[in-house]
């Protein structure tokens, strides 16, 4: 498969990603686990389909030591014995937050309740960013048909 066209090789579109990319840089501090917000973005990229991002995330958590049997169940963590149940509630959450158009009401309370028994605000805030975040970049990708498999930890500083 090839790209339907390089944003990167367009500079206003180039400037654009390069912000998207600093949006979630800011996001990448110890407020949240990186082992969480891969989690959650490997969720959000399989659920929408984009095999550039599910590539990249699960690639970048076994960079951070993230074990292939983890990443292996995301797509049936609610089967899997091998999360704790903060990572549970923000998979929940990321579901539900990628998957709005599917409950006429968006993010349950209940789900909501569920992730701010584990996270503080600013780690929700964190989630709630990076779960918009993700949704952004898997749709651009998969508009521009971006080819998955050959990403390389660190490829975008």
């Amino acid at each position: 498969m090839e790209a339907r066209l390089d944003p990167l090789a367009l500079p206003d579109t180039a400037s654009f990603v390069k912000h998207l990319v600093a949006a979630d840089s800011t996001l990448a501090n110890e407020t949240l686990p990186t082992t969480t917000r891969e989690l959650v973005k490997l969720r959000a990229s399989q659920i929408n389909g984009c095999g550039f991002c599910t590539d990249m995330h699960t690639k970048d958590a076994l960079h951070a030591g993230e074990s292939s049997l983890r990443l292996s169940l995301v797509a049936a963590w609610r089967e899997a014995t091998v999360f704790t149940e903060a990572e549970r509630a923000a998979l929940e959450l990321t579901e539900e937050g990628t998957r709005i158009a599917d409950a006429a009401g968006g993010v349950s309370d209940e789900v909501w309740a569920n992730a701010a028994r584990h996270y503080d605000e600013q780690q929700l805030a964190h989630l709630v960013f990076t779960i918009a975040l993700i949704n952004t970049f898997n749709r651009v990708n998969v508009l521009l048909r971006q080819p998955a498999g050959d990403y390389q930890p660190g490829q975008f500083g």
